[in-house]
């Protein structure tokens, strides 16, 4: 059998490198067929949202936005799907943004469309379509992307009960919400009513919803656990993919609700157009640099940075703050304001960035960084040391030890090659000299 050449055997089956050409390939049109079936859904959205005479720019405006991070999420599905055909975290983030994006037909300016039209009530089945489509992205997808991420797999198969206890919940919250009769919750006043309720199952339908719906978050904690159970026991490339995301996540956490509330007061449509859009939109492009383990070392000296400059922008702004208090007060007692007091606190500011900087890296680097923190330690020592060292020996040893523990090498060799000219002035041959620790 020739796999070098991809020629057909007698059978008429493709070998080799073929093969391989021809899966990607269809691998390739399969996942951006995906994608632009996404970009159809929500172009059918817009066409609705464009019927609605109501609707006005702004609104429109913000349903475009709004619709970026599902997009960010579809794509980056594409990409994985594209380049790694099968993996389970491309399909989840493809569906997470094809079910985000049936969701947009849950809204309400899409139903005023449908009912000045004069549909049937059977249309009121989209509203109840996209609603359902986001709580289960919402109880869903998003927990169970979280338990699998990075790798595809359940950290173990302790974590099956609680993978087949989501699907289950899942399933049994989508079916009855689908089933229980009353109005699809659109918020508005003449809501229309769900076209396929069963009316003699009502209470036990409800009653199924209100159960999954109070397991839904029990199930996405111990989702949650699983990332922190899974990131004790990493190691290497896994355990980078789990510090881009939860960097990511944990920043969306911390800086979202700040950088919002700054927005709304200074430009409420750059909050809602360009802020949200594209914090949300970090989540699957981190996924897609964590899976894909494109410049995946490089989480060490972001989250190394972020820790520095965040520290010391709340330091300097904490003693600009005093400083032009405090002078303030002394320059000008009636007011406490004094443009003296402002300029001086500016200097004072700039003169204490480059050691505060260096004191906040340092400390940072011995609690969070410990290694890099030991090995400038040991190289520093052995600078010191080699002022004063003279014995050759002495000197291979030692760089040996450093190289050993600042680097953690399998084998590390040491080799010196002489002066190729002895005392008189003669080419001698080279004899390397090697040291191995």
């Amino acid at each position: 059998m020739d796999y070098t050449t991809g020629e057909a055997s007698e059978t008429g089956a493709v070998k080799g490198p073929r093969r391989d050409r021809t899966r990607s390939r269809s691998a390739s049109w399969l996942a951006w067929g995906l994608w632009l079936l996404v970009v159809l859904v929500w172009g059918l959205v817009i066409a609705f949202l464009l019927a609605n005479e109501g609707l006005t720019t702004r609104e429109l405006t913000v349903a475009v936005a709004l619709w970026v991070p599902f997009l960010a999420f579809a794509t980056v599905g594409a990409v994985i799907l594209a380049r790694r055909p099968g993996n389970r975290i491309g399909w989840l983030c493809w569906a997470i943004g094809f079910a985000f994006t049936v969701s947009l037909w849950g809204s309400k300016q899409v139903w005023v469309v449908l009912a000045d039209q004069g549909r049937s009530s059977a249309w009121a089945l989209l509203p109840q379509l996209g609603i359902l489509a986001f709580l289960g992205t919402l109880l869903g997808l998003l927990p169970f992307l979280v338990l699998v991420f990075p790798t595809g797999q359940l950290l173990s198969r302790r974590w099956r009960p609680v993978a087949w206890t989501l699907g289950l919940v899942l399933g049994l919250y989508l079916t009855a919400g689908l089933l229980t009769p009353g109005p699809v919750p659109l918020g508005l006043p003449d809501n229309p009513g769900n076209p396929l309720g069963v009316e003699a199952a009502e209470g036990l339908l409800r009653l199924v919803q209100t159960m999954a719906g109070v397991a839904a978050p029990v199930l996405a904690l111990a989702a949650l656990a699983s990332v922190v159970v899974r990131f004790r026991s990493a190691r290497g490339e896994e355990r980078q993919q789990l510090k881009w995301f939860t960097f990511v996540v944990a920043a969306e956490l911390v800086l979202l609700p700040g950088l919002g509330s700054v927005a709304e007061q200074v430009a409420p449509e750059v909050g809602v157009l360009v802020v949200f859009p594209a914090s949300i939109s970090l989540i699957p492009l981190a996924i897609g640099l964590a899976v894909l383990r494109y410049r995946l070392y490089d989480i060490d000296r972001i989250i190394n940075r972020t820790l520095v400059y965040g520290l010391l922008t709340v330091l300097l702004g904490a003693t600009y703050t005093v400083s032009v208090f405090g002078l303030g007060q002394l320059l000008s007692p009636a007011t406490g304001e004094s443009a003296l007091a402002v300029a001086a606190s500016t200097l004072v500011v700039a003169a204490l960035f480059q050691p505060a900087r260096r004191r906040v890296q340092a400390a940072v680097d011995r609690r969070f960084n410990r290694r890099r923190y030991n090995a400038a330690t040991s190289i520093q020592a052995f600078s010191s040391r080699l002022r004063d060292q003279i014995d050759l020996d002495t000197l291979s040893t030692e760089l040996l030890a450093v190289v050993d523990q600042t680097m953690e090498p399998t084998r590390v060799s040491l080799w010196l090659r002489p002066s190729p000219h002895g005392s008189s002035g003669t080419v001698r041959a080279p004899r390397p000299t090697a040291w191995t620790y």
